[in-house]
Formats: structure tokens, C-alpha cells, sequence
């Protein structure tokens, strides 16, 4: 047996160094394997767009991602280009010259990865043929009916059969690593395991199916994950199929890997199968060279949203907008499993109590969740037409007064102010706040819903009665479409948006990993989340008072619905009962956290699951020393020592509290000194070059 190689995490270029230099490390070739490469469907076109950079760092030319080939997509996304690779071309040409449709090009987003995509429908014709040869190796039929699933068997097999023609070119060598993404690509490593193809694999599962389709149906699903009769819940969701090609995908990884603790126990009892490794989901993490850059992005943008709310509240627009808070909560319209029903539940209460108290703060809730509609209110468009109207009104009659005034100063004279606005002034103001005017409320949605009688979240409206009525201190807008800046109402893209706002809410049920409050807290926006999401266990782990750093985490596991929920609203009215300078020092807190999910630094845990799928495919040739998953020693953030991030976070030992003393708190906190200890419990990112001569490290030696 030739001596086997050890691998080492500090590598060259990101490829797995080895004691016997006799196999290049340039002949490994890294493939990613997604139904969301260049196809935005949910959260997994995310993780692969944001990591790609990383990854191609490490990987340079070796690095290739492979997905389903779309015109509409390929149009604004993909520069086409020959493979570089000799091997990769000649594996392509074979599949060409047997009537498959396959691209390739560089992916235009950050590190312009290479893609590999194929036309599904130009092999269209092999269906039959492949389903007939998936049962033979797997015993699991695919329905004639479910389209999902057959393009997943086509999309599988184009996969499987490129893998094939490109191994059969190395003799054998270990040079494939194949990592695929969710049960649509698994077809392709069932296939490739089934031919005995020399490829290392590792499957992510970023949710299971069974779950999400289980929470949908509001099941205490975590306090029963141990009773439920697997084959029975699939069968009766007509999903069983689907859910036979994730286990099995799942069964026949070298590595299997999920996003999250909270999903890796609920693999464990879906699947059957404990994850060898858990990777957190990460973003690219741009710092601004300006300290508090952000802190004016969110003025600039709050702005825009203010101007916006102007004019769907025209006619009752008796709140002050310099007192008025913007929470929101967005993401697929899943009305349970994203925690839209307790969210809702909360505001309820939270305007009771911001009524009680007769607080001056005002709370505008945006439920960005697309939904089916036909166009845009009518209420909705005119309330922005009149909001320019008045504008342009105003801006007419100071231009006046301006010239009238400056005329004046010239003479040397104090006009006088009841003469310097004539009657035909005075007339055109007075038309404008009678077209002000308004007999009904301010509408609840920006859209005119399909099924508005059958709507949930407008039900729950409905039932609780926030209706925009003068007298609530809460206001909710749902716009059920994706925000976009060429729209006529919120001329807004969703990182701007999410910008202006103060508090994103994200209280879900079911979300393997949570990707809207990472990119809050990347934007510097505090957020409200979950121990039963992903993010939230992470957070908790990693943080010693998440709250203190904007980062709100509701108990949705060990308590009941109803003492969720006034968590939810306790975290909510300590929110509202923030000053400015709280939240502006809050925000510098979130912001700071922002390194936590740099890929720079979550990218190592990808990194393990590929030196342990060579590991486990050649034994034989490559070996690594029992260890655990990398560690994240260093990655603790202590509880702040300064002001307390809220009111209510600090209980005052007299009942005679004064505003001296909040001053006094105030000026314990100093932004510099609070910055720079927390720059140091995230140490230097594990850096990617060549070792010490002399030195050899093995894994599980490195530390954060």
C-alpha cells in the first residue's frame, strides 16, 4: 500500500497538502452540485453566491459549479467561455456529441466562479430511460405527474454521467470532490456511489423535506421529533419519493453535512443518519473604511421609507415620524413556520401596551412575504400621487416667498408676513389639505390580493383588529411582493430597505438556518429570531448577551406558544422604549458581530467536510488524525460593560431614578474601547498559505 498522505488544514491555495508530494495537489478538481446554481429559488442560491468567492480563493481554476441551464437566467448572468480544463472539455464534448445540451461559462457575481450547466429539456427524451435505471440501483419510483422530481432524476443523471467521462480520464487517481446540495441534486451522487466512480462526495441537506413540510401543518414538531412514523408522514404528503431520494442521497455521502445544530437533531431523527459535520451558512462581509458609514446608510434610507409612509397615511398622519419605529419581517410567505401568526399575535399586544402607557412612539410593521395579486391598491397609488402633489404645492409657494422675501432684504425692509403670501396663496394651501382629506383608513396592503377572504395574515388582521385606526400605536403594511427600486410606491431594493429600518423581526418556527437576520446584523440592524432557528443557536453559542448586541432570541423550544409570545412582545416594547442614542449604540454592537459570519471565517467548517471525504473515499491514499470539527475557540462575545442596551435590561435600585443618572451611564460607555475588546475575541481569520519549513501541522492542530 503506497504511503498515505496526511492531510493539513493550513494548505496551499486551500487544496489539502500532503506528506508524499508524488499526485500534484493542481489534480483535484472541486464540483458544486445545486438546482440553485444560477436559478434563485430560496435560501440555498444564497449560501452557494456568497461563499463562491471564498471558495474560488482556495481553489482558483480547480473550482466549478455545476446547475440546470435556464435562458432567462444565463441571459443577465453568465459569460460563456471554452473550459479551461482539458479534462472538463473533453468530458463535455462526449456528452454534446450524444445530444445533451451543456454550458459553460463564469458565473458574474464575486470570484466569477466557473459553471457548468445543463439543459434539462434538451434531454428531455432520456426521462424513461433514467427513471428505469434509477430504480434499478435505488427501488424508488419517481411519479409521472410530479415534475419537480423527474427534472431532479434528469438533472441527476446529466451529473452522474459527467462525473463518469471526467474520472475515466484520470486512472483511478483520487481528483473529484463532489458536493451536492439538497435532494434535487442528489439523484447525482445516488448514481455516481452506484457506478463505483473514484469521486470523494458530500451531501448538505439545508432542510429537511419532512420538516418543513411537517411544521407547515402546525405539529409540535421538536417535542415529538422521536414519535413520528417517517414512512406514514411522507406517504400521506405525497412527498415519500422525494423524501427516499434525500435518505438515500443522505446514506450514500462520504461526508453528510447540515447548516445547523437545531437541523442536524432533526436529521437525525428524519434521516436517520447523525451529520458528520456541521456548516453554518455564511456572507460576504463588506466592512466600510468609515467607521459609521452604516449608521448614515440607515439616516439616508430612513428617509426614503419616512417619505413613503407620508403617503399611505396621508389624511391621518397625526403620529410623529421623528418618534416612529419601522420593524419588518420578510422572507417566503410560510405563515407558520416563519412566525408570521405569533409575530402578529404580539403586535396585538404590543400596541395594548404602547396605548396603555400612552407612549408617544409609533410602530410601523412592513410584512414583506410575496403572495398572488393582481396589481397595486388604488388607495395605495393615490396616497403617493397626493403626497407629491403636496410637494410640488409647497415647493410653488416657497419658491414665492423666497423671491418676495430676498426682494425685501435687498429694499433694506423686514417684510411683512401676513402680506407676503397673497390670497391666491393662501387658496392653493388650502385646496392642498383639502385633498388630504379621507373617509376610510389607511390600507393594510399595498396589492390587491387574489384570495384576500382566505389570506392569512389579512385573517389575523381582521381578528385582531389592526386596522390603522388613528388611535393605534401600531401600523401594518403588507406588501406582498419583493421589493424592487423601480417601484412606483416603495422605490426600495431590499438591502436598502432593510437599511432604513430599526428592528427586523424574525420569530420562526421552523428555519434550518435564517438568513434575514444574518443580514441584518451584517447591515447593522438588530433582529429578533429564534433558539429553534439555526442563526439563534449559533448566536446563543457565541454570544454571551445577544440581547446587549441587538440580537433578540425568542424561546420558541421549552415554552408554550402564549409565553412566546410575551417574550416576543417584552422584547418589543424594550425596543420601543429605547432612546436614539441607545439604539445608535446598539446598532454599533449588531454591526460589530458581523465578523461571526464572515465566510472568511465559517468557511473552514466546509473546508473539514471536504479533507474528510477524501479521507473516507482513499484511505488509502490520503489519511487525517481523529479530531473533532474545527473549533471556534476566541469567538465569544462577553456581555458589554458600558450602557445598557435597553431600559428594560437594567433594573435601577431606586425608585427615585433620575435622567443625571442616565447621563452618568451614558458617558460609562466609550465606542472605541468597546470596539477594540471585541476585535479581539474574534482573532485573526485562519489564513490559506504554505507551512513553515521544517513544520508539518495535522489537523485538528489549528486553532481560531
Amino acid at each position: 500500500m503506497p504511503l498515505a498522505r496526511s492531510l493539513s488544514m493550513t494548505s496551499l491555495n486551500g487544496l489539502p497538502q500532503w506528506e508524499d508530494e508524488d499526485l500534484p495537489v493542481e489534480d483535484l478538481l472541486l464540483f458544486e452540485i445545486s438546482w440553485e446554481v444560477t436559478n434563485k429559488v430560496g435560501g440555498i442560491y444564497t449560501v452557494i453566491q456568497t461563499k463562491a468567492k471564498t471558495t474560488a480563493d482556495e481553489w482558483g481554476e480547480n473550482y466549478f459549479l455545476i446547475g440546470p441551464y435556464f435562458e432567462q437566467n444565463v441571459k443577465t448572468q453568465v459569460e460563456f467561455c471554452e473550459p479551461p480544463n482539458p479534462a472538463v472539455k473533453k468530458a463535455m464534448d462526449t456528452m454534446k456529441s450524444q445530444g445533451c445540451q451543456a454550458f459553460f461559462g463564469r458565473w458574474l457575481i464575486e470570484g466569477s466562479p466557473y459553471v457548468l450547466l445543463f439543459d434539462i429539456g434538451s434531454a428531455a427524451w432520456n426521462l424513461d430511460k433514467w427513471k428505469g435505471e434509477f430504480w434499478d440501483v435505488s427501488n424508488i419510483g419517481i411519479p409521472f405527474h410530479d415534475r419537480e422530481a423527474n427534472d431532479a432524476v434528469i438533472f441527476g443523471s446529466l451529473t452522474a454521467w459527467f462525473l463518469k467521462e471526467l474520472s475515466c480520464q484520470f486512472d483511478d487517481k483520487p481528483s473529484v470532490i463532489a458536493h451536492f446540495h439538497e435532494w434535487q441534486a442528489g439523484v447525482g451522487l445516488i448514481l455516481s456511489r452506484a457506478q463505483k466512480l473514484p469521486v470523494a462526495t458530500i451531501f448538505t441537506t439545508h432542510a429537511t423535506l419532512l420538516g418543513r413540510y411537517l411544521c407547515a401543518a402546525s405539529i409540535d414538531f421538536y417535542n415529538n421529533l422521536d414519535q413520528f412514523d417517517i414512512d406514514k408522514e411522507a406517504g400521506e404528503r405525497q412527498i415519500y419519493h422525494r423524501y427516499c431520494m434525500e435518505r438515500a442521497s443522505v446514506h450514500c455521502a462520504h461526508v453528510f453535512t447540515t447548516v445547523s445544530q437545531i437541523t442536524a437533531t432533526e436529521a437525525e431523527h428524519m434521516l436517520k443518519k447523525s451529520p458528520d459535520v456541521v456548516t453554518p451558512n455564511g456572507l460576504n462581509v463588506k466592512k466600510f473604511s468609515a467607521m459609521h458609514e452604516f449608521q448614515n446608510l440607515h439616516s439616508m434610507y430612513k428617509a426614503r421609507i419616512q417619505e413613503f409612509i407620508r403617503g399611505h397615511f396621508y389624511g391621518h398622519l397625526d403620529f410623529n415620524l421623528d418618534k416612529t419605529l419601522f420593524f419588518f419581517i420578510a422572507g417566503r410567505y410560510e405563515f407558520s413556520n416563519k412566525g408570521a401568526d405569533m409575530f402578529l399575535e404580539a403586535l396585538s399586544r404590543l400596541n395594548f401596551l404602547l396605548r396603555v402607557h400612552k407612549t408617544d412612539v409609533t410602530v410601523v410593521v412592513f410584512f414583506i412575504m410575496p403572495a398572488k395579486t393582481n396589481n397595486f391598491n388604488v388607495e395605495t397609488l393615490k396616497g403617493q400621487a397626493v403626497r407629491k402633489q403636496l410637494w410640488d404645492t409647497a415647493q410653488s409657494v416657497k419658491e414665492k416667498f423666497g423671491r418676495k422675501l430676498y426682494n425685501a432684504l435687498l429694499k433694506g425692509e423686514i417684510p411683512d408676513l401676513n402680506k407676503i403670501l397673497d390670497r391666491d396663496d393662501i387658496t392653493i394651501m388650502k385646496r392642498a389639505i383639502f385633498s388630504t382629506q379621507r373617509h376610510s383608513l389607511p390600507p393594510v396592503t399595498t396589492h390587491n390580493m387574489i384570495d384576500d377572504s382566505n389570506d392569512p395574515i389579512l385573517n389575523t388582521i381582521r381578528r385582531i383588529g389592526l386596522f390603522n385606526n388613528r388611535t393605534d400605536r401600531v401600523k401594518v403594511i403588507l406588501h406582498p411582493e419583493f421589493l424592487s427600486s423601480t417601484s412606483p410606491l416603495l422605490p426600495l431594493d431590499y438591502e436598502e430597505f432593510v437599511r432604513g429600518c430599526h428592528l427586523g423581526v424574525f420569530p420562526s418556527y421552523y428555519e434550518p438556518w435564517g438568513y434575514t437576520p444574518a443580514e441584518c446584523t451584517v447591515m447593522g440592524i438588530p433582529s429578533v429570531t429564534t433558539n429553534l432557528s439555526g442563526f439563534g443557536c449559533f448566536m446563543q453559542e457565541h454570544v454571551a448577551d445577544p440581547a446587549a448586541y441587538g440580537i433578540y432570541i425568542v424561546d420558541r423550544r421549552f415554552r408554550s406558544p402564549d409565553e412566546s409570545c410575551n417574550q416576543l412582545t417584552q422584547f418589543l416594547y424594550g425596543f420601543c422604549q429605547q432612546n436614539r442614542r441607545q439604539r445608535i449604540i446598539q446598532r454599533n454592537r449588531t454591526e460589530r458581530l458581523s465578523d461571526l459570519l464572515d465566510w472568511r471565517y465559517l468557511g473552514r467548517y466546509y473546508m473539514h467536510a471536504r479533507h474528510l471525504a477524501l479521507s473516507r473515499t482513499f484511505p488509502d491514499k490520503f489519511e487525517m488524525e481523529p479530531s473533532a470539527p474545527p473549533k471556534t475557540e476566541g469567538f465569544r462575545f462577553p456581555r458589554p460593560s458600558s450602557v445598557p442596551p435597553s431600559p428594560s435590561a437594567s433594573q435601577h435600585s431606586s425608585p427615585h431614578h433620575s435622567e443625571a443618572e442616565d447621563e452618568d451611564e451614558d458617558e460609562r460607555y466609550d465606542e472605541d474601547e468597546e470596539a477594540e475588546r471585541d476585535r479581539q475575541n474574534i482573532k485573526s481569520p485562519f489564513t490559506l498559505g504554505a507551512l513553515p519549513q521544517g513544520k508539518k501541522k495535522q489537523h485538528g492542530e489549528y486553532r481560531n
